[in-house]
């Protein structure tokens, strides 16, 4: 594990090891520096961002109350942005209630917005309720293509793993088949699974938390840095 002396990214290791530098407030590494393509636009963009889903999008289990969304948001800044984000997460979901209500309560927040953005979060819950592979890429699948018929550019952020190896065997199916969804559709997807599955401090911020589902801070903020690194200024169409 190391820093680039080059660009001063922030280098987990081959395999996400432990981070080495101090966090910030917010839990995200200070040597953090975003890349991405760029582009030109004609005055500043109204962007409005709903990120729906469950407890890992509302940033349950965060003592600071900021969970990923406010931590990557906190990232998100460009002179020719400006952002309108709005968290409907609701611990417990599955993908079944985010089908039911991403439009109806999506549409609500786009309809001054000029540019709509749509951020899902979900999965881990489709474990618990017991719903099958097929139903559970069928409701992402049913949520992405309504969204980009309507105009709405999604971006998929994936579950992260349990501490219990036996949920994990099944979330991993979860999360293969949402990546191949939005693989098929060319829709990001932001792998938290793999990265975090033998994660000491993703492991050891579970183990210590109420429900040992969701993390604290350290953990949230590990979220905030796979989502910034996993195509989000490209997404957006900014320059780092």
């Amino acid at each position: 594990m190391s820093t680039d002396d080059t660009t001063g990214a922030y280098d987990f290791g081959g395999s996400l090891g432990e981070p080495v530098e101090d966090a910030m407030d917010d839990g995200i590494p200070t040597t953090f520096t975003p890349s991405a393509d760029s582009f030109a636009h004609d005055g500043p963009r109204d962007v409005g961002i709903v990120f729906i889903g469950d407890g890992f999008v509302s940033g349950y289990g965060d003592p600071k109350g900021l969970g990923w969304v406010s931590r990557v948001m906190g990232r998100t800044s460009h002179p020719d942005l400006d952002v309108s984000t709005y968290n409907l997460g609701i611990r417990g979901e599955c993908s079944a209630d985010v089908l039911d209500r991403w439009k109806g309560e999506g549409l609500l927040r786009w309809q001054e917005r000029r540019e709509r953005r749509l951020v899902v979060g979900v999965g881990q819950n489709d474990v618990f309720e017991g719903l099958t592979t097929a139903r559970s890429r069928l409701n992402l699948a049913n949520i992405l293509d309504d969204a980009t018929a309507r105009g709405i550019a999604p971006f998929v952020v994936g579950p992260p793993p349990t501490i219990d190896p036996s949920l994990n065997e099944r979330l991993e199916i979860v999360v293969e088949a949402q990546a191949d969804v939005c693989a098929r559709r060319s829709v990001p997807f932001v792998d938290c699974y793999y990265p975090l599955l033998e994660h000491d401090q993703w492991l050891s911020d579970l183990g210590a938390s109420r429900d040992q589902r969701h993390p604290g801070q350290a953990g949230y903020g590990l979220l905030a840095w796979l989502v910034l690194h996993g195509g989000w200024e490209s997404w957006l169409q900014i320059e780092g």
